[in-house]
């Protein structure tokens, strides 16, 4: 198999990652798209360079997260996407609970957080375990550990507080 038809197949079987980290970081339509072709890219050039040392959907989150948390960094730079403040959250003064459902109002949370975090739940959500975390985001397993127990606390404390 030719190394773009393997690649065509890859990024088919992974969609749903990709797609899933896009949209979690980028929500609005256009932002998404722009995102998932700097995504597809950048595994299109990384792909020649895959040892196959883990599995091919964990290389794949760790190219897709710092593609995307890159992403982030410049256009904050350019003053666009900036994460919201606990501030403006307990600002915010509409009702989630009539119309979202539980994964709604699980997504709108880790939207809330900032780019290091959002990656971290959006791992551990996934099954990924902190040692594989920290792998993916080149931080030590004990900083993933302790920044997850934390988050955990963040968002339930959130959750059950302010919408139940």
């Amino acid at each position: 198999m030719s190394l773009e038809k393997e690649f065509i197949k890859t990024v088919q079987v992974n969609t749903g990652i990709i797609n899933s980290i896009c949209r979690t970081y980028f929500p609005a339509a256009d932002d998404f798209k722009d995102a998932r072709q700097d995504v597809i890219l950048q595994l299109w050039r990384s792909f020649p360079t895959f040892r196959g040392t883990s599995k091919i959907s964990t290389w794949i989150y760790k190219v897709t997260l710092n593609t995307i948390l890159t992403k982030r960094k410049n256009d904050q730079n350019l003053g666009a996407h900036e994460p919201i403040s606990q501030t403006h959250l307990d600002e915010l003064s509409f009702d989630l609970a009539p119309t979202a459902d539980d994964k709604q109002i699980f997504a709108w949370l880790v939207g809330s957080l900032d780019d290091c975090d959002k990656a971290i739940v959006m791992l551990w959500a996934e099954g990924y375990g902190n040692k594989e975390i920290a792998l993916m985001l080149d931080l030590s397993a004990t900083n993933v550990s302790t920044r997850l127990n934390r988050l955990k606390c963040r968002l339930k404390d959130y959750y059950f507080h302010e919408h139940r």
